[in-house]
């Protein structure tokens, strides 16, 4: 093998040339590229036990229970924020067509500006089970407008599904009380008419009666349940405008592409000499 000082010594001006034009061309490219800010929304699950209505209006509490969730529970929001119809809600929101120069006219503008906000973001677990929305944009100011936007509308899915069982239990609640009522009426007609007060109808009412009292407490309960919407995700730190931008980062880059093309250029000078040798 080559001794490396003579490789420089007879190969320095290509190698010199192929560094000179690698770090040269990366750097072209590395400084027209705009530079691009981070911003980072954290929050933390919320407990589903708070969703639950007996945790509220038990009166034979026999724990405490933690208002925050476990970890495994921000797995299903990962799912969904891979998604489409997060990125969707964001773009007609902050109306992105403009600000990622895409023409209204053209072909399914809204799937591709909503693909782009997805490229340009990441929804991930940390190692502290925290959930975490980074958006790098453009633009400074907007980047942490985005990632709080994603926040919240993950955080309003998950909440819509949690309350929908409480709204058709409602819903079911509240047509069984008016069946409840529209017997009651009928019972009391009956029995105001015939001027009677028949055990079998006035036993009737009031079994009628102590069932109507028992929805009306379920359904306040229900409402109240819909009312107060436990939360999903708890908010850590909301996004904010970075001190510096994140991407590219120049100087990283550069350091790395002199290093790589220095020993891409000492590899070119071996393969030099070894053919010159050959043909000897």
């Amino acid at each position: 093998m080559p001794d490396i000082f003579y490789l420089v010594s007879k190969w320095w001006k290509q190698m010199l040339s192929l560094w000179v034009l690698c770090v040269l061309v990366v750097g072209v490219i590395t400084f027209i590229k705009p530079r691009e800010y981070l911003a980072t929304a954290t929050a933390l699950p919320a407990s589903s036990v708070l969703a639950d209505k007996g945790t509220i209006f038990n009166e034979n509490i026999e724990g405490l229970y933690s208002a925050i969730g476990s970890p495994d529970d921000l797995d299903r929001m990962l799912g969904t924020a891979e998604l489409d119809t997060v990125y969707l809600a964001v773009t007609d929101q902050f109306n992105l067509y403009d600000h990622y120069k895409i023409s209204l006219n053209s072909k399914n503008v809204r799937e591709k500006t909503a693909k782009l906000l997805k490229e340009n973001s990441r929804v991930i677990k940390s190692g502290y089970g925290e959930l975490k929305v980074k958006v790098w944009d453009t633009d400074n100011n907007l980047a942490p407008q985005l990632a709080n936007a994603i926040m919240d509308k993950l955080g309003a899915i998950y909440q819509d599904l949690q309350n929908r069982n409480n709204k058709e239990s409602l819903k079911s609640l509240q047509s069984g009380r008016q069946r409840i009522l529209l017997q009651l009426d009928s019972i009391n007609i009956f029995l105001k008419q015939a001027n009677t007060r028949d055990y079998f109808y006035t036993t009737r009412r009031d079994v009628l009666t102590a069932q109507l009292s028992k929805y009306e407490k379920l359904i306040t309960e229900y409402q109240l349940m819909l009312d107060n919407k436990p939360p999903v995700l708890m908010s850590v730190e909301k996004a904010k405008p970075a001190i510096r931008p994140d991407k590219p980062r120049r100087l990283m880059i550069m350091v790395a592409t002199s290093f790589l093309s220095l020993i891409f250029a000492l590899l070119l000078g071996f393969v030099m000499e070894r053919k010159n040798h050959d043909k000897k």
